[in-house]
C-alpha cells in the first residue's frame, strides 16, 4: 500500500523529535507560529477539539533535511526515520511546550480555564499556572492542587483537581497519521505543493519545495546568503527576496503563480548561473547603495523588488569599474522607482519589463527610459509631500537627505545612524508633539499630525527627553539651546513663530518645501549628464497645427477640445481630460491605456519614455513630462465647462502624422 494510516499518542511524536525519529526534509517551510496560535492550540487540545492529522514521509532515501525551531539538537536516530510533510507547526509548537521552549511559556488560568503566552501579570497571578509544569514527567497534581487552594483559586478541590488532570491528559491525545510510502523525493514534492496549495504558502515557498526536490540543497544555500545580509543590516534580503532574485537572473522576469514552474524546470546550469549572478550582483549592489546614498540598512528600502534589475545587471556585467555616469544612473533609476512607486502593481509585468533591459546595450539609459524621465529634470515640489507619511517612499527619503547634509541627534550630537543601537537608536519623532495637536481649536486630523513634514530622525532617548512639549519649549529648554544649524541639518525652519502649535499647518508647508528643495538637489546629484540631451522633437509640416482647449468644472467631466489643421483639412473633436490625466499616470508605471477621442477608443501607446496618443490626424507623441507639461499650461488656460460648444465629431479615417506634444497650442 502506498499510503499507511497509523496512529501516535502527543507523548510518543514529541519523543521521537528529540531522538531524531521524525525530521523536517528540505521542502519545509520554517516554523512561523507566534505564541498565540501556540496557546489556541493547547487550548484545542484541551477541550479535546480536533486539531487535524499528520502527513509523513517513510523513505530508504536519505533526502537533505532542515533543522526543526525547537532549541534542541536531536539525538541520532537508531532507526531509519520518518519525514513530516504536514504538521510541522503543530508538532513543533507542542515539542516546545514539553520542553520548557522560551518562546512557547503558556500558561493556564485554572479559574476560567483559559490559555495565554506567560506575561509579566500572569507571573504574579496565582491562578496562573505554566502548562510546562503539569506535563513535565515528574509532575505532582496533588501538590499543584494543593498550592492553588491555599492560594484561594475561586474553584473547588475537586473542579481543580479535574481540570490539571485534564490538561496533563494533553500528552495522552492521539494524532492520527498517514505514511506515504514508496514514493520519490519527486513525488513528495509534487505531493507538499498539493498539500499546502489552498493554505496560506507564498509562492516563493511552493517554488521552494519544487526546487528543493530536483536542486538539493538551495535552501542551505538561500538561508546562508540570507544570515550573511541579516548580519549587515539588510535582513530584507531574505530567502523570499532571493528567490526572487534567482527567477530574475534565471528566467528574465519576476516570480508568479505561473513562472515558479518554469523556474524549477530550468537547467541546473541555468539555475547555477543564475545564482552565482545573484550573489555577484548583491556583494556590488549594497555596497553601492551603502557608501553613495548612505542606505545602511534594508530598512531604508520602500521598495526591494527595485533591486532586482539592478542585481541583475551588476552580477552579469563585465569584472571592470564602473564609470562614474553608470554608476550614478543606477542610483538615479533606484531612486526614482521607488519615488514613482514602480513595481506597486504589475510587479511581474514590470520586472518583465526591465530585467531584459539591463542586457541590452545602453542598459541604464533604457532603464530610465522605461521610467519616462530621458530628456526631463525631475523636481519634487512641495505638493508632492502634502499628505505623505511615514509609509511613503518620501519617508526614507527624507532620512538620506538628512544623513547627507550631516543631521545630528538632539541629545547625544551623534550622526543619525539607520543601524544605531541601544540608548541611540533612532525612532521617527514629531516635532510638534501629538499631544499639542490633538484636540486643539484649529482641529488638526490625524493625517496632518502625523505627516511627513512633522517627522524628525532622532535617537530614543531624545524623544523621550522631549516628551509631549512643545517645540517652542523643548528647542530652547534642553541645556544648550539648539541651534539655527543643528534644525536645519533636519530640514526644520527655524522661525520662532512657527514653533506654535496654532502655526502647525504653517509650519508643515514651510518643512515641505524645505525638504522638497533638499530632495531634488539628492535627485540632481546623480542625475546623469546625458539625461539632459532631450530627443529632438519631430518636424512639425507647415501649416500643420494642433490646438487644445479645456473647458473645465469641478462638479463634472472636464473636457479638451481638439482642433487639428493640416493642409486644408480642419477636424474637431475632444476627450475626457480626467481620461488623459489617468492614461498619462499608466505610462509612467509602463502601462499601456486606452483614451477614446471623438467617441472612438484609441490605445494610448507607451514606448521607452514615449507616450503617443492619435488625437485626429496627428499621433502626437512625447515624454511623460512633455504630456504633463502640457496639460498643466491647459489648466492655467482653462475655460468654464458651461462654454463648451456643441460639437459634431466623427473619428478621423486616414495616414496619421507624427505631431510633438510639445507643439500643441
Amino acid at each position: 500500500m502506498p499510503v499507511e494510516k497509523t496512529e501516535r499518542s502527543i507523548k510518543m511524536l514529541i519523543d521521537q523529535i528529540s531522538a531524531g525519529e521524525i525530521k523536517l526534509p528540505e521542502i519545509q517551510r520554517g516554523y512561523v507560529w507566534q505564541p498565540t496560535q501556540v496557546a489556541k492550540l493547547i487550548d484545542s487540545l484541551y477541550r479535546e477539539y480536533p486539531s487535524g492529522s499528520l502527513l509523513l514521509w517513510k523513505t530508504g532515501e536519505t533526502p537533505l533535511t532542515r533543522d526543526a525551531a525547537i532549541g534542541a539538537t536531536p539525538q541520532e536516530s537508531t532507526v531509519p526515520p520518518l519525514y513530516l510533510l504536514d504538521g510541522q507547526q503543530r508538532l513543533t509548537s507542542l515539542h516546545r511546550i514539553f520542553n520548557n521552549h522560551d518562546d512557547a511559556q503558556i500558561v493556564f488560568d485554572i479559574e476560567n480555564e483559559t490559555f495565554q503566552n506567560q506575561s509579566s501579570s500572569t507571573k504574579n497571578d496565582s491562578r496562573w499556572i505554566k502548562v510546562y509544569d503539569v506535563l513535565r514527567d515528574d509532575a505532582d497534581l496533588f501538590e499543584m492542587q494543593g498550592n492553588l487552594l491555599d492560594a484561594d483559586v475561586r474553584a473547588s478541590s475537586k473542579e481543580i483537581g479535574r481540570r490539571l488532570s485534564k490538561l496533563a491528559a494533553i500528552k495522552n491525545r492521539i494524532y492520527y497519521m498517514e505514511l506515504l510510502v514508496g514514493f520519490g523525493y519527486d513525488e513528495i514534492a509534487q505531493i507538499f505543493v498539493r498539500v499546502n496549495s489552498g493554505r496560506a504558502l507564498k509562492t516563493t515557498d511552493l517554488t521552494l519545495a519544487m526546487l528543493s526536490a530536483r536542486w538539493p540543497g538551495i535552501l542551505q544555500k538561500l538561508e546562508d546568503e540570507a544570515a550573511y545580509w541579516t548580519q549587515r543590516h539588510y535582513p530584507d534580503l531574505d530567502v523570499t527576496f532571493l528567490t526572487r532574485a534567482l527567477a530574475g537572473a534565471v528566467l528574465g522576469r519576476g516570480l508568479s503563480t505561473w513562472s515558479h514552474s518554469r523556474l524549477v524546470a530550468a537547467t541546473d546550469d541555468a539555475l547555477n548561473a543564475g545564482w552565482k549572478t545573484v550573489q555577484r550582483g548583491l556583494r556590488h549592489l549594497v555596497p553601492l547603495l551603502k557608501e553613495n546614498l548612505k542606505i545602511t540598512s534594508s530598512a531604508l528600502i520602500p521598495s526591494h523588488m527595485a533591486l532586482l534589475p539592478l542585481v541583475i545587471f551588476l552580477g552579469e556585467r563585465p569584472d571592470m569599474p564602473l564609470d562614474t555616469e553608470t554608476r550614478d544612473g543606477i542610483l538615479y533609476w533606484f531612486l526614482l522607482a521607488n519615488l514613482r512607486n514602480r513595481y506597486s502593481s504589475s510587479t511581474d509585468t514590470m520586472l518583465g519589463r526591465d530585467i531584459p533591459t539591463v542586457r541590452e546595450p545602453e542598459p541604464i539609459r533604457k532603464l530610465l527610459a522605461n521610467l519616462g524621465v530621458i530628456g526631463t529634470r525631475i523636481e519634487i515640489t512641495p505638493q508632492d509631500l502634502t499628505g505623505k507619511t511615514r509609509e511613503s517612499a518620501y519617508f526614507p527619503l527624507s532620512y538620506l537627505v538628512a544623513k547627507k547634509a550631516g543631521a545630528l541627534d538632539w541629545w547625544f550630537g551623534t550622526e543619525i545612524s539607520a543601524i544605531a543601537e541601544d540608548h541611540i537608536k533612532l525612532e521617527h519623532h514629531h516635532i510638534h508633539p501629538q499631544a499639542t495637536l490633538k484636540n486643539h481649536p484649529k482641529r488638526y486630523s490625524k493625517a496632518e499630525i502625523n505627516d511627513l513634514a512633522n517627522l524628525a530622525f532622532i535617537s530614543g532617548k531624545a524623544n523621550r527627553k522631549i516628551s509631549d512639549r512643545s517645540p517652542s519649549v523643548y528647542f530652547v529648554d534642553d541645556g544648550p539651546p539648539l541651534t539655527k544649524e543643528e534644525l536645519a541639518a533636519h530640514f526644520v525652519p527655524y522661525d520662532e513663530p512657527l514653533r506654535d502649535a496654532a502655526s502647525y499647518r504653517e509650519f508643515l508647508a514651510e518643512r515641505r518645501r524645505l525638504l522638497a528643495a533638499a530632495m531634488t538637489e539628492l535627485l540632481d546629484s546623480f542625475r546623469p549628464t546625458w539625461l539632459t540631451q532631450a530627443a529632438a522633437p519631430a518636424e512639425v509640416q507647415p501649416g500643420s497645427t494642433l490646438e487644445f482647449v479645456l473647458y473645465q468644472s469641478r462638479w463634472d467631466i472636464s473636457k479638451i477640445v481638439a482642433t487639428a489643421r493640416v493642409d486644408d483639412v480642419t477636424w474637431t473633436g475632444s476627450f475626457s481630460f480626467d481620461g488623459l490625466v489617468a492614461a498619462i499616470d499608466a505610462a509612467s508605471n509602463g502601462l499601456d491605456s486606452d483614451l477614446e477621442v471623438a467617441g472612438q477608443t484609441t490605445p494610448v501607446q507607451v514606448e521607452g519614455d514615449t507616450v503617443k496618443i492619435a488625437v485626429g490626424p496627428y499621433l502626437v507623441s512625447g515624454t511623460i513630462e512633455a504630456w504633463r507639461d502640457m496639460m498643466a499650461h491647459e489648466q492655467d488656460q482653462a475655460l468654464p465647462l458651461s462654454q463648451l460648444p456643441n460639437l459634431e465629431e466623427a473619428p478621423w479615417i486616414g495616414e496619421l502624422i507624427a505631431f510633438p506634444v510639445s507643439s500643441v497650442e
